[in-house]
């Protein structure tokens, strides 16, 4: 669920909620403003780089968190304030103790607390996802199958962003986003402009920056939209993120692309997501004894990745290649911390290599 409506279907009664609503952009903290913070290059701490014994390779590990923090605003969602504060709390406090994520992937960055809790969590660089009012490019324009309702959310006109953010220790160098078109939703997740944001990173001694991608993508039974309406609204919004990523990805650069991709136990979605999208999966790779991967996950099955929302995919630069090796949970109520959202984090360290002899940037 994407709003800080209540999701109660009426008549005018829902449509006069909805105006009000509309006029304000207030409610429940919806008008306060996406954090963002530049970095300057100079201020960048270099990681640990590691020579292989026979000097031919360098490389480097890179830990990226993927996290829907249920940032709902009142009345979708009550008393969510101090467990989002919770949230930036022990991001910084990892962040004083040198154990933090180096980039942190936010969905569901709605309400006014959950946007203070991504500012709280103190990374030096950080880019917000399409706002309210961002236009999309090269849409979809062709009607979903049936017909839109209002009083499931189909307005035709948002009343919130995105809620994406990509936090980064390290300087972003460059940041994209695109809205998915006003025809790529269902339901009630058309009341938030959906989208994906792009945040180039560059880490001092890899020679080629890093691109990052995070979505958050269209929901199924919670939109409220008939299954053939939501599943074609999730099939165009992987198109459009797909055209992004290939108008915005520097094939030089190793690519992470994270999120909140609402895909778990459905055979269609995956399967229409595969026919546009190459990228190797994580949970694939790992779930592979042979990969040499770490799971510090209890994985059920002999496909993981259905069980999920929360997903990364990941592909190799011309120059710097990048691999999955350690995959685990964070607030999941175990040792990684409480559980403060209705999805646990999903944190992957990755390997970045390249040629021992390639030139390390220095600065940005």
């Amino acid at each position: 669920m994407i709003t800080c409506l209540s999701l109660r279907q009426g008549g005018r009664g829902f449509r006069r909620i909805v105006a009000v609503a509309a006029l304000t952009l207030g409610l429940a903290g919806c008008a306060v403003e996406p954090p963002s913070r530049i970095m300057a290059c100079s201020a960048a701490t270099p990681p640990q780089v590691t020579v292989s014994p026979d000097g031919r390779t360098a490389s480097t590990m890179l830990s990226v968190l993927t996290y829907n923090i249920e940032g709902l605003g009142w009345p979708a969602r009550k008393g969510r304030a101090r467990k989002l504060a919770e949230i930036g709390e022990r991001l910084s406090a990892m962040r004083a103790a040198g154990t933090a994520p180096d980039i942190v992937m936010f969905q569901e960055m709605f309400s006014g607390a959950a946007k203070k809790a991504v500012d709280a969590a103190g990374y030096p660089a950080l880019v917000a996802g399409p706002r309210r009012t961002t236009r999309p490019q090269d849409p979809v324009t062709e009607p979903l199958p049936g017909k839109a309702k209002a009083k499931r959310g189909e307005l035709g006109l948002h009343l919130l962003g995105s809620g994406l953010a990509i936090a980064s220790r390290y300087p972003i160098i460059h940041n994209d986003q695109r809205a998915y078109g006003r025809r790529s939703c269902a339901g009630f997740d058309c009341l938030a402009n959906k989208g994906i944001v792009q945040a180039r990173i560059q880490i001092p001694g890899v020679p080629t920056p890093v691109d990052l991608y995070n979505t958050h993508m269209n929901a199924r039974r919670a939109s409220r939209a008939p299954p053939r309406r939501h599943l074609a609204a999730h099939e165009r919004q992987v198109l459009e993120a797909s055209r992004f990523i290939e108008q915005s990805y520097d094939q030089s650069h190793p690519l992470i692309f994270g999120g909140d991709f609402n895909m778990r136990s459905s055979e269609e979605r995956w399967e229409s997501f595969s026919r546009y999208q190459s990228l190797l999966l994580v949970h694939r790779l790992c779930a592979d004894p042979a990969s040499g991967c770490d799971v510090r996950l209890s994985w059920d099955g002999d496909a993981p990745w259905m069980d999920t929302q929360d997903l990364q995919f990941f592909w190799s630069g011309s120059l710097v290649s990048v691999r999955p090796i350690r995959v685990e949970a964070m607030f999941d109520g175990g040792d990684s911390g409480p559980l403060l959202s209705d999805h646990d984090g999903f944190l992957v360290t990755y390997r970045l290599e390249w040629p021992a002899t390639a030139t390390a940037r220095v600065g940005c």
